[in-house]
């Protein structure tokens, strides 16, 4: 298969956004989206309030106030990241019964200047849940498993993380 060639970028339509017009750094964005989160067939998130962190090739990453999920929902699990625009990051495994993604979710406690909006809001990756929904749509993951986009007819790319896109 050949890598998607980022200069042939989709054209957006009424309605629509390109990931290559969200600048670098990223974006954030306040959003009064209904989201909701699965997970063993049970919703664990629900919320009308998130925020969009939007940068250039990627689709945005959805971060919700704790207070959308459920009591039980979110673990503390081990290991952190480093995110050169938000920060250091630490993570949650979400749970749903007997049903357990491991560090799936993550968040930012102290994020750097710009971000200070989403302190302690979550972060979801979609392909480790049974789904994800954006005003009843559902979101399809950013490809590659190291990105946490969400990706939604809202949107076009190319999108980072599929083969052959590391290096954009």
């Amino acid at each position: 298969m050949r890598p998607l060639n980022p200069l042939k970028r989709e054209k957006p339509g009424p309605g629509q956004e390109s990931v290559w017009d969200y600048p670098r750094p990223p974006a954030l964005d306040e959003s009064k989206e209904s989201i909701e989160v699965t997970l063993g067939g049970v919703v664990v998130a629900r919320t009308t309030r998130s925020w969009r962190v939007m940068e250039t090739s990627h689709p945005p990453t959805y971060y919700l106030p704790r207070e959308a999920f459920v009591d039980g929902a979110l673990r503390d699990a081990e290991g952190n990241s480093f995110c050169e625009w938000k920060g250091l990051a630490t993570y949650f495994d979400l749970v749903s019964g007997d049903t357990v993604a491991p560090r799936a979710a993550w968040t930012y406690l102290t994020p750097t200047p710009g971000f200070e909006a989403i302190t302690g809001a979550i972060a979801i990756m979609p392909a480790s849940v049974d789904r994800i929904t954006v005003n009843d749509e559902v979101v399809v993951p950013q490809e590659g498993g190291f990105y946490g986009g969400w990706i939604t007819s809202r949107v076009v790319g190319p999108f980072k993380g599929a083969p052959g896109t590391w290096g954009w």
